[in-house]
């Protein structure tokens, strides 16, 4: 049940998101979270789903259009650091990160530290009282360490008094396992 980050992502975004909640999936990928965003959200709901690559978008336009989900989805090409752009003033229940790279993409476009920062700290402006942000940290291999750090640096700057920060590590898997960050606004 809970053997990746991504699975303990959505245990706990099953918990937070209800029929008529606002979703962003930050990182589209090839939208396996934004399908999951979608059925949570219901027939009442939305998500935005944002990704910098074409293939990313199609794949997960695709994915929506088989399940006969996209009318609650709108996806965005462009980067999560320019949500702000999109959401205008709203507040978001919920808001998934998966970094890295595509799965069986083109590893050279990965996620930065920069802008990943920038969309947690948007994400978290917008976050309703009692939302959450999930973010999987991917990292190792060709690309990720340096993100790594500086997430979980940031994410230990966060005001106590506003947020809990749970990270999830995997400490008997091989080869860096994901890292789940959960982020709850305790308001």
């Amino acid at each position: 049940m809970l053997k990746n980050a991504v699975k303990l992502s959505h245990f706990y975004l099953e918990n937070f998101i209800k029929d008529g909640a606002f979703a962003v999936d930050a990182t589209c990928g090839n939208g396996g979270d934004t399908l999951f965003l979608a059925e949570l959200v219901g027939e009442n709901g939305i998500v935005f789903g944002f990704d910098i690559q074409k293939e990313a978008i199609q794949n997960t336009r695709l994915r929506l259009e088989n399940a006969k989900l996209s009318d609650r989805v709108q996806l965005f090409l462009d980067g999560h650091e320019n949500m702000e752009h999109y959401l205008d003033s709203q507040l978001v229940d919920a808001v998934v990160f998966n970094l890295g790279y595509l799965p069986k993409g083109d590893h050279s476009l990965h996620t930065k530290p920069k802008t990943t920062i920038s969309a947690i700290d948007t994400a978290l402006k917008h976050l309703k009282k009692e939302g959450i942000v999930a973010v999987s940290i991917y990292h190792g291999g060709d690309s990720g360490f340096e993100e790594r750090d500086a997430v979980l640096s940031f994410l230990k700057t966060l005001d106590k008094h506003i947020y809990n920060v749970i990270i999830h590590q995997y400490t008997n898997k091989p080869n860096n396992p994901p890292i789940l960050a959960i982020i709850c606004h305790n308001d």
